[in-house]
């Protein structure tokens, strides 16, 4: 299949070495060509009459979030009717009226990871979600797709997705930008302040967009809304000193990791 890249960011250049090691014919196509030195295994294109002559079959759009749209909006009058699009965004925000009306087919699809954090080699541990309301034959390519990188995969509509999101994303981006606004230089920090750095480090090199749309999802809200009621319960606790609360508070958090730990391996 002709494959055309938007976006020659890490996740893009992710996509381009699967996909041509797969026999894919990939391209890969930016505006800004100091990125595409950094791609390899694929044409490198940064004109739109490059991207007429290929003529693809399916586009991935990864670049940045903030011009998902835009670069979305940009490409289209260049490429066949028959051809599929798709995006790998993590936030979903105009996705669906965008789709719905670019007469297009499509395929919205996130997968769970990124090369920040995740072990490229060895995603078995690591989820996408493919959106329902795609075309057909775009959820098949991208299940196929996934599975060869024993990726779990789970299929949510948009709405579902965001919900989603706004809990497994929003709360622990919250509770980082919370930390990094109360942290301090540490000649000697402990093994759980560096863990916290380390992930501090992860989420800082993120795009601001990315990060400020997460915590823009309509459903976030009510997630840090949580974590403030948590948080003034345990600051309750401490001011009272009252032990036989915190127990309870810690033995609660560790059933609920246990439960959590053991959903994630029956998936």
């Amino acid at each position: 299949m002709r494959i055309l890249i938007m976006g020659a960011g890490r996740m893009g250049r992710f996509f381009a070495d699967v996909l041509s090691f797969q026999q894919h014919e990939v391209a890969m196509f930016d505006t800004n060509p100091n990125q595409l030195k950094f791609a390899f295994n694929t044409q490198r294109m940064t004109k739109y009459e490059e991207v007429e002559k290929f003529n693809p079959e399916l586009v991935i759009n990864s670049v940045t979030i903030k011009y998902t749209l835009e670069a979305f909006k940009s490409i289209l009058p260049h490429i066949s009717k028959d051809c599929i699009i798709s995006d790998i965004a993590s936030v979903k925000t105009g996705l669906k009226e965008f789709y719905e009306n670019s007469g297009f087919r499509y395929v919205s699809t996130h997968p769970m990871f990124g090369p920040t954090f995740a072990n490229l080699t060895d995603l078995s541990k690591e989820n996408a979600i493919i959106i329902s309301e795609s075309d057909c034959m775009g959820k098949a390519f991208f299940k196929e797709l996934y599975r060869s990188l024993n990726l779990n995969i789970f299929e949510y509509s948009f709405v579902e997705h965001d919900e989603t999101i706004a809990y497994s994303l929003s709360i622990p981006f919250a509770s980082t930008l919370v930390f990094i606004s109360c942290m301090k230089a540490q000649e000697a920090p402990g093994t759980t302040f560096k863990k916290h750095l380390t992930i501090a480090q992860g989420l800082m090199s993120e795009d601001d967009y990315l990060l400020s749309e997460v915590m823009f999802n309509p459903f976030a809200v009510d997630q840090v809304e949580n974590i403030c009621k948590k948080l003034n319960g345990l600051l309750d606790i401490m001011k009272k000193k009252d032990q036989d609360s915190m127990h309870k508070m810690i033995e609660s958090s560790r059933d609920k990791v246990a439960k959590t730990i053991l959903k994630a391996k029956k998936k």
